[in-house]
């Protein structure tokens, strides 16, 4: 899986060091954990980072807490942000809510109180990415055809999903319909005339869009990426890629994972 970065912002040491310290015991090498002592210094790491969370301090000198949120979101980021203030004045919380903070907590933090706040905007990060992750990989072709199945016939419907389960495998028209109990030419008519794809098509789309998923979402190479979908060249596997997507794998996962990830 890829790694993904926490980064604390506070002008004061002692409090940056313990928050950090107290993460890297609660993260497990699940997340790299940066500190910063101003905002100036985020957007340094912006620039060569991808934040997926940001905590911060409210009250710090040239850049103020919210000043970065402001600032970040002008620059097309999302990281979830949750406030860490030794204030608690109305007007601060209203405007950090107003910028999609998560949480905003009051110094002293505890250490059960930080990790529960920070366990809570770890599962709203994950949806996004989820969210993020459907967007990118989504076929309409492959929408349309699972809202069809829906009202399909029965050997439809669970051919489909003997494809889904093993697209890793070798996939052959007269194997799954072998699966379903018909005969072979009469399998590809009516899974034409069903789901709208021939069953080539169908297989192909699904593979492609297995393939993003992991792109995105691991750090496997391309060509073992290539095995886990069904195909046994990574050559193969490329050229197809880049038929259907326009851009070859490579340039597809380093387009997205700047983008989102």
């Amino acid at each position: 899986m890829i790694t993904k970065n926490i980064v604390i912002v506070d002008d004061e040491p002692t409090t940056r060091q313990g928050l950090q310290r107290t993460l890297e015991r609660w993260s497990n090498g699940e997340f790299t954990i940066h500190t910063a002592e101003s905002g100036e210094d985020v957007l340094r790491i912006a620039e060569e980072t991808k934040i997926h969370l940001l905590l911060t301090d409210i009250r710090m000198p040239e850049m103020n807490g919210l000043q970065l949120l402001k600032n970040i979101k002008e620059k097309g980021m999302s990281p979830v942000v949750i406030v860490i203030s030794a204030y608690s004045e109305f007007e601060y919380a209203q405007e950090a809510l107003r910028l999609g903070v998560v949480n905003y907590l009051l110094k002293p933090v505890g250490k059960k109180k930080l990790i529960e706040a920070v366990e809570e905007a770890v599962q709203v990060l994950e949806k996004q990415l989820r969210v993020g992750m459907i967007e990118k990989v989504v076929d309409e072709k492959i929408v349309d055809a699972n809202t069809k199945i829906d009202s399909a016939k029965d050997t439809i419907r669970e051919s489909i999903t003997y494809i889904d389960q093993h697209l890793k495998d070798e996939l052959t028209l007269k194997d799954v319909a072998s699966h379903v109990h018909l005969n072979p030419s009469y399998f590809s008519v009516l899974f034409k005339e069903q789901v709208k794809l021939t069953f080539s098509e169908y297989v192909t789309r699904r593979r492609i869009q297995r393939a993003k998923e992991l792109m995105i979402s691991t750090n496997l190479p391309i060509n073992e990426i290539a095995e886990e979908v069904g195909y046994k060249t990574a050559k193969y596997f490329i050229k197809l890629f880049k038929d259907n997507e326009g851009v070859t794998p490579s340039v597809y996962r380093k387009t997205n994972n700047e983008r989102a990830f």
